[in-house]
């Protein structure tokens, strides 16, 4: 009638380790029963966000050192441009300034010029 439902058939499963050895990247060791004698994690449960209810960066492949660079390069060339700005609108400032400046002193030497045309004009 075929094999009875306790036995497997031979040389076909994997080896099963009852003690296979958990090691987490947090440093936490547990034991499991798998196919591998030896088993590395990232997270587990001691250290897993939902299980600590605290917030941790897993660092995958760099991915986030290489967000937080691009992170810090961003902040850097929005403060450059704030600077630049800053320069610009100090400069148009300053020419503004200048130009009121020389303005104003034409203005007082056609007021002078006016003056003295007004006294020659009543010496005659």
């Amino acid at each position: 009638e075929g094999e009875s439902e306790g036995t497997m058939k031979q040389g076909i499963h994997p080896k099963w380790y009852p003690d296979a050895q958990v090691i987490c990247s947090c440093g936490n060791t547990f034991t499991v029963g798998a196919t591998k004698p030896v088993i590395r994690t990232d997270v587990c449960s001691a250290c897993h966000p939902f299980f600590t209810g605290e917030q941790r960066i897993v660092d995958t492949e760099g991915q986030v050192d290489r967000f937080l660079k691009r992170l810090a390069r961003s902040e850097r060339l929005r403060e450059e441009a704030r600077q630049r700005a800053a320069a610009k609108a100090e400069r148009e400032r300053q020419r503004a300034i200048a130009e009121f400046v020389e303005a104003q002193a034409q203005r007082e030497a056609q007021e002078a010029q006016a003056a003295e045309e007004a006294q020659t004009v009543a010496a005659e």
